[in-house]
């Protein structure tokens, strides 16, 4: 999947271009309104929708599993953006606690336990009181049941991408215990699920 996605960088650069996604300036009107200060965003990629919330004052912290786009992130954004470069399956990378976590089209294309560490490792890292954000590929999806099937759900296809294809079910059985709270449509070039989780303070009796 690294080389995957390097080569896919490489030939086609800024290959979404700039523009911020439909999901991404929800994520930012909802972290601006609550008052978020820091993000994480797990595959950050060449930065197109860090920039957004950069833009509304909020301190950004990348991970992103390609160097070539990490090198592309910082010819926009230079030292604006820190990004640590690895897979957010070996999350987490630092010891700091973020007020929001934002996860764009990424959390589809793990495995079921990569999934499930992925979220675990994203809530583990969020403020009291913190917000967490995915998008998911849903079953709405033109693409569903296309390729080869791997497992309930999940297919591969285009040459090697291996998706896995939501419904509401399947995110209340992973998001579930992770402060779900909400689930949105998108329609972007896919049918997308925003999904809303909140880590509650823990108060005493």
């Amino acid at each position: 999947m690294t080389e995957f996605w390097e080569q896919a960088f490489k030939d086609k650069q800024e290959m979404w271009g700039l523009e911020p996604t439909k999901s991404t300036v929800l994520t930012k009107d909802f972290f601006v309104e609550h008052k978020v200060k820091n993000v994480l965003i797990p595959g950050v990629g060449y930065g197109r929708n860090a920039q957004i919330f950069i833009e509304n004052g909020i301190t950004v912290t990348g991970i992103e599993i390609s160097q070539t786009a990490i090198e592309l992130a910082q010819k926009h954004f230079g030292n604006e953006l820190k990004i640590y470069h690895g897979s957010v399956t070996d999350m987490p990378f630092d010891e700091k606690l973020y007020d929001g976590i934002f996860c764009y089209g990424l959390i589809y294309l793990l495995d079921k336990e990569e999934r499930a560490k992925l979220i675990q490792d994203c809530f583990n890292q969020l403020t009291e009181d913190g917000y967490m954000f995915f998008t998911a590929i849903t079953k709405d999806a033109q693409t569903y049941g296309q390729g080869t099937q791997l497992s309930k759900d999940r297919f591969e296809m285009f040459g090697g991408v291996k998706i896995f294809f939501y419904d509401k079910q399947s995110i209340e059985e992973e998001f579930g215990h992770t402060g779900l709270f909400e689930i949105t449509e998108v329609t972007e070039n896919y049918p997308f699920y925003l999904i809303k989780c909140r880590k509650r303070k823990i108060t005493a009796n």
